[in-house]
């Protein structure tokens, strides 16, 4: 019994291991950095991919950002502001950012970073504001009102629409330690928020952010991570919630407390986010196919 007790706990706590990755990452990120260098949208419209990133406060939406940032620069930055004490959300306003190339010019897909999802009513991103900014009728530097969703008379209303302001691909991110304690409110939102970019077409896939702090022996060693028993029943469980195919559901850490980037991060970052350029693509390529039918 006591034994028993122990094996628990040690599952648990996510120490438990398959014999082999349940997926497999790269052994080399030079492929996938040479994909994000020399990506072009095919759609003639678009001179960008749109990500969107949305989730609950402190889920990590603006660390992933600047993760990515700091995987295709090859040093740590910090161009999302971050908050690890406010316990509200700190990002107040819509952002698009882009990353600039060495060759100075920038990559063709932006982020966005935009208010988190909270559990009480009047807090957090407006869900209306939310499914505006998906169809691109937010304007860059909108401040949100958890209270009063955007009116079409504001200045930050754009009331035309083109496809580079349209969202491409919808993420939702949220903490890998986090999916058991979810709440039904929060839930409902993001759950609301995917049907709403299904009915527009737009693809949806999730990142479960925190996985050292979720798993201690991912801590030790970043390569297991897709080995440990309890991330996987974490993406299970995030299945189940969303209704996302496990296939659109990506493990990743974040660069929050590192001071150089490591290539066991950079690769769990890379191949989540070519998967979302990927996704995004094949939106706008079927746009395109669209306008081309008769």
């Amino acid at each position: 019994m006591h034994i028993y007790m122990l094996l628990s706990h040690f599952t648990a706590m996510g120490g438990a291991f398959f014999s082999q990755p349940w997926r497999t990452v790269p052994n080399t990120n030079q492929e996938n950095l040479d994909f994000m260098e020399n990506y072009k949208p095919h759609n003639y419209e678009a001179t960008h991919l749109r990500i969107l990133l949305h989730g609950p406060v402190g889920a990590g939406k603006s660390s992933f950002i600047n993760s990515v940032d700091s995987v295709l620069k090859g040093r740590i930055t910090s161009q999302a502001p971050t908050d690890a004490t406010s316990g509200g959300s700190f990002t107040m306003r819509y952002k698009t950012y882009k990353i600039r190339q060495d060759s100075g010019g920038t990559y063709s897909f932006v982020l966005n970073d935009l208010m988190g999802l909270e559990e009480r009513a009047n807090t957090g991103v407006h869900m209306e504001d939310l499914k505006l900014a998906l169809s691109g009728h937010v304007r860059e530097g909108y401040q949100f009102n958890p209270k009063v969703r955007m009116q079409t008379g504001d200045q930050f209303y754009n009331p035309s629409p083109t496809l580079n302001d349209r969202v491409h691909v919808l993420v939702s991110v949220i903490p890998a330690a986090s999916i058991s304690l979810l709440s039904q409110e929060v839930a409902k939102k993001m759950r609301d928020v995917r049907l709403a970019a299904s009915e527009m077409g737009i693809p949806q896939m999730a990142i479960l952010t925190k996985v050292d702090e979720a798993c201690p022996q991912v801590q030790k060693d970043i390569n297991n991570v897709y080995k440990s028993k309890y991330l996987k029943e974490q993406v299970d469980k995030y299945s189940e919630i969303l209704g996302l195919p496990l296939n659109c559901i990506f493990l990743v850490k974040n660069y929050e407390t590192d001071i150089s980037t490591n290539e066991g991060i950079d690769a769990l970052i890379l191949c989540a986010l070519r998967q979302m350029i990927s996704f995004g693509e094949d939106y706008l390529n079927n746009l395109l196919i669209a306008d081309d039918m008769p």
